[in-house]
């Protein structure tokens, strides 16, 4: 049972110092562990339209969140590294934004509180991205490619120069599920003491909004690495160019959908190493269309 916080003044010295985080939350702690938790009902919420400039252009993403001390905690954890966008995707308790726990903890973040967005799905949370980051403990055998914080930080940074980019925090219990993180182009890990590397969600989303303000401060947002001047694709256009391969891929009988094994996996990995464009997206997709076309297995 969680113990009830102490009154806490918002903005005071005391909220910052005197109260630890654990003190309030006793099964809050980051397992990272791959599972498939329920889903529970959303409700409506909006947000502004972003300003201009990295900062606003970061979203700060939570799947299932359990505890609505955290949600308050992430809001303030944000606010104090510039970010302002936060998003729910289903989380466990209903009203979490008006729950007094999450008012307690935002504590003087009570605008970025009420400004989060809740939404049913990652997909959803991820609308409009190009770039996205999962905070995981675990490796994938066939994962996206594994990022030191700073190093997602910095990738993060040069991909806020054409467009929206997204970290994306588990459950406090059980993490991110393979799907999930397969959604993402990356995946970092905070190298805690590997006797103790248990983290708070909040203290999470700390260090990640810490090293990207870093990078942002360290100078203007950079173009791409390989010189391409090309539009990344957005991450709903990629799925749904995955959902068009799969599609010419089961038509070609190349892929069994009974049993998938791990094609779509490793196709996933292979695919969030090249940061495709928009128009690469294009033709991958016209040419699997073409595939079902041919083979009689109808448009998708």
């Amino acid at each position: 049972m969680l113990a009830p916080a102490p009154a806490v003044r918002p903005g005071g010295i005391g909220a910052a110092l005197a109260i630890p985080y654990g003190q309030f939350f006793q099964s809050d702690r980051i397992t990272l562990e791959t599972s498939h938790p329920p889903s529970a009902p959303a409700g409506p919420s909006s947000v502004p339209p972003p300003a201009a400039g990295g900062f606003a252009s970061a979203r700060f993403v939570l799947v299932e969140p359990s505890h609505p001390g955290n949600v308050g905690a992430a809001a303030r954890a944000l606010k104090t590294m510039g970010f302002s966008r936060l998003v729910l995707v289903a989380p466990r308790v209903a009203g979490v934004l008006a729950d007094p726990e999450a008012v307690a903890m935002a504590s003087g973040a009570d605008d970025v509180l009420a400004a989060t967005r809740i939404v049913p799905t990652l997909a959803d949370a991820l609308a409009g991205v190009q770039w996205s980051v999962a905070l995981t403990a675990r490796s994938r055998e066939y994962g996206p490619p594994r990022l030191a914080p700073r190093a997602a930080a910095e990738t993060a940074r040069a991909q806020l120069a054409s467009g929206e980019i997204a970290f994306v925090f588990g459950n406090e219990r059980v993490g991110l599920s393979n799907e999930h993180v397969e959604r993402c182009s990356a995946i970092a890990h905070i190298p805690a003491n590997p006797e103790y590397s248990s983290l708070n969600l909040s203290q999470a989303i700390q260090v990640l909004a810490y090293e990207l303000r870093v990078a942002l401060l360290s100078g203007s947002p950079g173009g791409r690495h390989d010189g391409a001047a090309g539009t990344l694709a957005r991450a709903d256009e990629i799925e749904g160019m995955f959902a068009h391969l799969e599609a010419a891929l089961v038509a070609l009988d190349f892929l069994d959908p009974r049993n998938p094994k791990k094609l779509m996996p490793r196709l996933r990995r292979m695919f969030s190493r090249a940061g495709l464009e928009r128009e690469e997206v294009n033709i991958l997709r016209g040419i699997a269309k073409h595939i079902v076309l041919k083979t009689g297995g109808g448009e998708r």
